[in-house]
């Protein structure tokens, strides 16, 4: 199956980067390869290093830019982007972008969990070397630990009720499959507006699996050491806990001398990106620039 991909804010992010031809620059969450094909396109012959932790994703990237002879892939997660450069043999880079969206890849894929809108295994997991998943915290985790998962990522109200919903299902029977639990917070929640009542849900067992917002300030200071003087870190964050992380860390690097915030104001897509692009609608982008 081809997945389309269209990357978010594409033109904002190669503005801020102020990429020039002789520059390292670094991808570090690749995904299918949006941006850094957009990078490769602007600057020609720069130095690109593409890391995701998903070797699907890098599979696909790497035949996306199979042209490019200065790109290099590596699949590690983006909180050990430090060690990933060094091992290639550069100090210091002239620019970064983490887009932290969940990649159309994880959504569309077959077999991967992510979406309560497939009948599919529960799974979630970016990196499948790995062994927790997502069936294994819905089964295991206990009740009190699941809401306040659902609640502290996902910033659901019901987070109690659905907690209490889970474990009264699993008690009967395993909840295996993304159906079987978007079915069950259904049942518990009733539906208001147009929001699935399992999207906050399974954004907060995504978030648990990957660890995600315990990766993104390890990443954000790690990636800070590795920019050259001049060097911009482009970060896209998708919903409030990611951006709350990003705009701490940036206020932090600025407090103690080492960067300059370029966005007071996060810079948000235009309307005609939003339009034809639905999933960029909640998107930030913030960019600091290494002093």
């Amino acid at each position: 199956m081809e997945i389309v991909h269209v990357p978010a804010m594409l033109e904002e992010v190669l503005e801020a980067l102020k990429i020039k031809s002789s520059g390292i620059y670094v991808d570090a969450t690749v995904g299918l390869g949006g941006h850094t094909e957009g990078i490769m396109q602007r600057a020609g012959e720069c130095t690109l290093i593409g890391i995701d932790r998903d070797d699907k994703a890098i599979e696909i990237a790497r035949e996306r830019l199979r042209d490019y002879k200065t790109v290099h892939f590596v699949r590690e997660s983006f909180s050990n982007i430090g060690t990933a450069v060094r091992n290639l043999g550069y100090d210091k880079v002239n620019g970064i972008i983490l887009d932290l969206g969940i990649s159309a890849l994880h959504l569309k894929s077959e077999g991967r969990g992510f979406s309560f809108l497939k009948d599919e295994p529960l799974d979630m997991r970016m990196d499948r070397r790995q062994a927790l998943t997502a069936e294994a915290v819905v089964n295991k985790y206990s009740e009190k630990a699941l809401a306040d998962i659902i609640w502290q990522y996902g910033e659901e109200r019901f987070s109690r009720r659905i907690a209490r919903a889970i474990i009264y299902a699993r008690h009967i029977n395993p909840i295996r499959s993304c159906g079987d639990l978007a079915g069950i917070i259904e049942k518990s929640v009733r539906r208001r507006g147009r929001i699935h009542p399992a999207t906050r849900t399974f954004q907060a067992l995504r978030i648990e699996v990957n660890k995600e917002l315990e990766e993104l300030p390890i990443a954000i200071e790690t990636g800070a050491e590795l920019l050259d003087t001049g060097g911009r870190l482009c970060i896209l964050s998708y919903h409030s806990l990611e951006d709350r992380i990003v705009k701490n860390a940036f206020k932090k690097l600025a407090a103690e001398g080492i960067f300059n915030i370029i966005s007071k104001k996060p810079l948000v897509p235009g309307q005609q990106e939003r339009k034809l692009n639905p999933s960029s609608r909640s998107v930030k982008l913030r960019v600091g620039e290494k002093i």
